[in-house]
């Protein structure tokens, strides 16, 4: 695990270079007046339309989209009896967290609908 943690930090030599992505969640929109909301709206009319197959896969460990998942699942038409799954011990990255088990779950989906 530590070669991983050096890989990521690898093209910051010290804290100065992280301000950029320390910006990324002061960006996320969350006020309807913020101008950067108006695609998330065009966004969510398109996703309240979309009757195909609507997976959701979250892990119960995220403090960012945690609930989200529910969310989408009452929003989405296409999402209504898929499997959908929460996945144990992960937090935001779970594609890094447990990559395997969420491709697992992405494989059975696309086999259940295909």
């Amino acid at each position: 695990m530590g070669e991983v943690v050096a890989a990521y930090d690898a093209p910051f030599p010290d804290d100065r270079y992280l301000a950029g992505a320390r910006q990324f969640p002061v960006i996320v929109p969350v006020a309807p007046d913020d101008p950067a909301s108006e695609p998330n709206r065009r966004a969510w009319a398109v996703l309240g339309q979309w009757t195909k197959p609507f997976l959701t896969a979250f892990s119960d460990g995220d403090p960012i989209t945690r609930g989200a998942d529910k969310y989408l699942q009452q929003a989405i038409p296409g999402a209504a009896g898929q499997p959908h799954t929460t996945i144990t011990g992960a937090g935001h990255f779970l594609q890094e967290d447990k990559g395997e088990e969420l491709a697992r779950v992405v494989v059975d989906f696309i086999a259940h609908t295909s």
